[in-house]
């Protein structure tokens, strides 16, 4: 004979059980969670990387075959000066600033690094009169820029901690003098 199963009751209703709200996660459980969650993504695609990478046959790099320092060319090249000789004096102290190096507090430091004035005054090569015009273009530069507090050149040199700003109105000061054709 036949197994017959009972129909299956319709008309029942389910039991219902009210399950407990979520508890509230505070923002440090949800950020360890997700830290969790990222660091497993992130150990699976480092394991995918790995596989898919195998195959390639690679040889180790000489980090110093690669990597190598700017080579000593000596100093760089004097650019086209200026036709005026004021102009052209402060470019070449703005070219030695450059090159030897700026500083504060004397004319030329020990390892020959010179302040604005040390260098017009090595580049005007003894002319008092082109040094002081050079001087005059680059003070009235400066005060253009930073205000008529400024009283000379070497005050603001000497208030810099770094030749940023000080080479920089140096060849301000070049344009300045060309424009003026001095």
């Amino acid at each position: 004979m036949p197994q017959t199963h009972p129909a299956p009751a319709i008309d029942q209703p389910a039991p219902t059980t009210q399950a407990a709200p979520p508890a509230e996660l505070t923002l440090e459980e949800r950020l360890t969670l997700v830290n969790a969650a990222m660091t497993a993504r992130l150990d699976e695609a480092a394991v995918a990387y790995e596989v898919n990478t195998a195959h390639i046959d690679t040889e180790p790099v000489n980090l110093a075959d690669i990597i190598t320092g700017p080579v000593d060319t000596g100093p760089a090249p004097l650019p086209e000066l200026y036709p005026t000789p004021v102009a052209a004096l402060l470019q070449r102290a703005h070219h030695r600033l450059l090159t030897d190096g700026w500083c504060k507090d004397v004319l030329v430091d020990e390892d020959g690094a010179r302040c604005m004035l040390g260098a017009i005054r090595a580049e005007a090569r003894g002319d008092r009169s082109l040094e002081a015009d050079a001087v005059t273009v680059l003070l009235d530069a400066i005060r253009r820029q930073f205000g008529d507090d400024i009283d000379s050149v070497p005050t603001f040199n000497d208030a810099h901690g770094s030749g940023g700003a000080p080479i920089r109105m140096v060849a301000q000061a070049a344009h300045l003098a060309d424009a003026r054709s001095l």
